[in-house]
C-alpha cells in the first residue's frame, strides 16, 4: 500500500461559512414559502409551495456537509477512506473540508500503551480491555479516542522482562524506544494494529539480542558472529547493544511504516534468584584481585630490601637467613593486621 498525500487547498473556513449562508437561505425560503405558497385567503402558489419544500429539505439534509469539516494541527495526520476505497492522507496543519462520506481510518485510535502521545487528557477510561503483551500492558476499547494519526516523535517504555542472556543466567532488562509514524498508509493497512506490532517487535527483538550477549565479559563467547570470542556483554557494551535492538525493531516494522528513532537500556540487573550468588561472585573476584595487587607490590619491596642490603653491605646474610627474613617480610606486608613484632634482645644467632 502506497501512501497518497493529498494537497487540497484549506477550504474549511469558506465552506463553514457558505453552509451557514446556505441555512439562511432555507430559512428564508421556508418563511417566504409558507407566507406566499400557503396563505389561507387566497389560491396556494405552486411556486411557494417548491421553495417551502426546498428549504425544509436543505434545514433537515443540510447539516451532513458540516460532517465534512476537519482540523489538523501539526505533527497530525488523517487517513481517508470512501465507501472501503483509500484516497488519500492529509498531513500539513489547517482548516479543511472533505467529502462528507468519506470517513478517518486509524485501528489503534483506542489503544493506550502508557506512552507519550497517549494520555487522555485525565478522562476516566470507559470499556476498557486490557491485554498484556510480554513486558507491556496495553488497554482497548472504547475511549473516545481521535482518528487522526500523530506524527510526533513518541517514547515507548517497555516494561523490565527476565530473560536468560546467553550463559543461561536470568536478569531483567527494560528498553525505551523513541518512534513515530512514517508512513500512515501502510500503519493503518499492512498491519492491524501498530501500536500493538510496534509493542510485540520490541519485546521480541529485545530477546533475541539479549540471549547472543553474557551480563558481563565470559570468556569463548561470540557476541558478534564471526566465529572469534570478543568481550562483548550487555553491561559493558550497553550502545552497542542498544544500537542492535533498535536495527532489530526497524527491519520488523517497516512493513507498517514506522522508523525507530533510538533505543535505549533504561534498566539491567540480575533477576532477584541469583542477584546474591552474583553479588558474592563479584565480591571474591574483587578480593582476589585485590590480593594479586598486595602480593605483587609486597615480593617488590622484598626484592628492593635485599638489594638495598647487598649493595650498602649493611649486613651479610646466608641463603637460610635470607628466607626468614622474606617470610618474615612477606607476612607483614600481606597481613590483615598491622604487624606486632617481637624483639631479640639476645644474639642474632
Amino acid at each position: 500500500m502506497e501512501e497518497k498525500v493529498l494537497n487540497k487547498s484549506k477550504n474549511g473556513m469558506p465552506m463553514l461559512l457558505l453552509t451557514l449562508f446556505l441555512y439562511l437561505l432555507a430559512i428564508a425560503a421556508m418563511i417566504v414559502g409558507s407566507i406566499t405558497g400557503l396563505s389561507e385567503s387566497g389560491p396556494q402558489s405552486p411556486a411557494g409551495v417548491a421553495l417551502f419544500v426546498i428549504g425544509l429539505v436543505y434545514a433537515l439534509f443540510g447539516w451532513i456537509l458540516f460532517g465534512g469539516l476537519t482540523v489538523l494541527r501539526p505533527q497530525e495526520a488523517v487517513v481517508l477512506t470512501l465507501f472501503g476505497k483509500y484516497i488519500g492522507t492529509l498531513k500539513e496543519e489547517g482548516f479543511y473540508w472533505v467529502n462528507p462520506f468519506s470517513s478517518a481510518l486509524n485501528p489503534a485510535a483506542e489503544t493506550k500503551l502508557k506512552q507519550s502521545g497517549d494520555v487522555d487528557g485525565g478522562s476516566s477510561p470507559r470499556n476498557l480491555l486490557t491485554l498484556s503483551t510480554g513486558g507491556q500492558s496495553i488497554q482497548t476499547g472504547s475511549t473516545g479516542g481521535t482518528k487522526k494519526i500523530s506524527l510526533k516523535i513518541m517514547t515507548l517504555n517497555n516494561s523490565r522482562q527476565k530473560i536468560n542472556d546467553c550463559l543461561g543466567n536470568p536478569i531483567e532488562i527494560g528498553i525505551a524506544v523513541m518512534w513515530r509514524v512514517t508512513d500512515t498508509a501502510k500503519a493503518v493497512f499492512n498491519v492491524d494494529n501498530y501500536k500493538e506490532y510496534l509493542s510485540l517487535q520490541c519485546d521480541s527483538a529485545l530477546r533475541n539480542i539479549v540471549r547472543i550477549y553474557p551480563y558481563d565479559v565470559a570468556e569463548n563467547v561470540d557476541t558478534t558472529g564471526d566465529g572469534h570470542a570478543d568481550e562483548g556483554s550487555l553491561r559493558g557494551s550497553s550502545e552497542v547493544v542498544a544500537q542492535r535492538i533498535r536495527e532489530e525493531i526497524q527491519n520488523k516494522v517497516d512493513q507498517a511504516g514506522l522508523e525507530i528513532i533510538e533505543a535505549r537500556i533504561t534498566y539491567l540487573a540480575y533477576a532477584p534468584e541469583i542477584a546474591a550468588a552474583m553479588l558474592q561472585r563479584q565480591q571474591a573476584s574483587a578480593v582476589i584481585d585485590a590480593r594479586k595487587m598486595i602480593v605483587d607490590g609486597a615480593v617488590g619491596m622484598v626484592e628492593m630490601a635485599l638489594s638495598r642490603l647487598s649493595e650498602k653491605e649493611i649486613v651479610e646474610l646466608d641463603e637460610e637467613r635470607k628466607a626468614a627474613m622474606v617470610s618474615n617480610l612477606l607476612v607483614v606486608l600481606c597481613s590483615n593486621r598491622d604487624a606486632q613484632p617481637v624483639v631479640n634482645s639476645g644474639s642474632l644467632y
